[in-house]
């Protein structure tokens, strides 16, 4: 009679055992990221957040280029070809230090590279993904305006030929990366459909103010886009697209990111309510040993956990090329959400102290509170899944 299987002791960090489910690959991509997160990020982003600015972006955007983070799941051009898992777990890692930091690698990344990678020409290809899977030039995504969000059919941006040039004229608003950026890639009307073009931001005409008075994703660049008469070549253009389903599908490879960017954001948070709760003394002992907190905790863990499985099942199926976008949507939807509830029951948890920048809490609740609605609002997410479970178009 064979001996019995001992069974592993329990986790308190993961109590469901989801580590079992990555090979020593992934875990050695989610290290990585975790340990530059935790020597450049975690020091110094309570400051960066209350002065509202980030700086030294350019060597950040360097060193993540140089440890594979950035374009990560493209292949080729100096990309680092990794999994979709993988790219999870690195958006995870960095959004646990702060979702400004993984704001500006989900734009790289997801947006500027993934838009050139997908459609873009060779020319393009080799001009700009190296040097943006390196870090030496950062790169912007213009789509949304200051009159359409949810709604980017009907932008105002516009491009009309003149002779063998294009001419863009618009603005975009709320870039992520746009004052910082070398090149943007910009979607605009045209006689022809929606276009997107490739823009040096050294082109004259183009601009990008830095936005500010964000009491958001402080620690993060973010830009208007000012399109004054941009003159660019006839080869400025992504050739392999024209409609929405180019900006869309940009869009949905960004929100997959979200999906596990969202649990860092709550991971943090969970484990400093837990840590706080073993520690803050009330009544004579801690408060983690009385039964509302333990029930706070339990609560947490569980949609945390069970997020992070979500993230884990999307990014196999992106890995099988079998990931819809209303899944995706389904995993943003219910990842950002239950993120933010975390959040605020860390913060009843810490109390006063939930509210002071010496704890993650109030800056990550903050955050999340952008990040619920860039690349797509609740009530978009809501309506792709109502559309894809009744049949029925409610948007319109």
């Amino acid at each position: 009679m064979a001996a019995p299987v001992k069974s592993p002791s329990f986790d308190p960090t993961d109590p469901l055992g989801l580590d079992d489910l990555l090979d020593p690959e992934d875990l050695a991509v989610r290290d990585t990221v975790r340990s530059w997160a935790a020597d450049r990020v975690l020091p110094h982003v309570a400051e960066w957040y209350e002065q509202g600015e980030l700086p030294g972006i350019r060597e950040l955007a360097r060193e993540l280029g140089a440890i594979g983070a950035l374009g990560m799941s493209l292949d080729g051009y100096g990309c680092a070809g990794a999994t979709a898992v993988q790219y999870g777990l690195a958006c995870m890692e960095l959004e646990a230090a702060d979702s400004g930091i993984r704001s500006l690698v989900s734009v790289q990344g997801s947006l500027a590279m993934y838009a050139v990678h997908r459609f873009g020409s060779e020319e393009q290809k080799r001009t700009w993904l190296p040097r943006m899977a390196s870090g030496e030039v950062i790169g912007c995504f213009g789509l949304t305006e200051p009159d359409h969000g949810s709604d980017p059919a009907s932008m105002r941006t516009y491009a009309r030929r003149d002779g063998g040039d294009w001419v863009l004229t618009g603005r975009k608003m709320w870039i992520t990366n746009g004052s910082v950026a070398g090149v943007a890639v910009v979607w605009a009307r045209t006689e022809e459909g929606i276009r997107g073009f490739v823009v040096p931001t050294d082109t004259a005409g183009f601009s990008a103010p830095e936005i500010k008075h964000k009491w958001s994703l402080r620690a993060s660049v973010t830009s208007e886009l000012v399109l004054d008469d941009v003159r660019l070549p006839a080869d400025a253009v992504l050739p392999e697209v024209k409609g929405l389903q180019g900006p869309l599908s940009c869009l949905s490879h960004a929100r997959y990111g979200i999906v596990w960017g969202s649990m860092g954001a709550a991971r943090a948070c969970f484990e400093a309510a837990v840590e706080y709760a073993k520690t803050r003394e009330q009544f004579g002992k801690p408060i983690g040993g009385f039964q509302l907190t333990q029930a706070k905790l339990a609560d947490m863990a569980v949609e945390l956990h069970k997020g992070i499985l979500l993230a884990h099942h999307l990014g196999r199926r992106m890995d099988a090329g079998r990931l819809r976008p209303e899944q995706i949507s389904f995993g943003k939807l219910n990842n950002v959400r239950e993120a933010i509830e975390i959040c605020r029951t860390a913060r009843t948890i810490l109390g006063a102290n939930g509210i002071s920048l010496e704890y993650p809490v109030m800056r990550h609740a903050t955050n999340l509170e952008s990040v619920l609605t860039y690349e797509g609002t609740v009530e978009m997410h809501q309506l792709v899944l109502g559309k894809a479970l009744t049949g029925l178009d409610a948007f319109r």
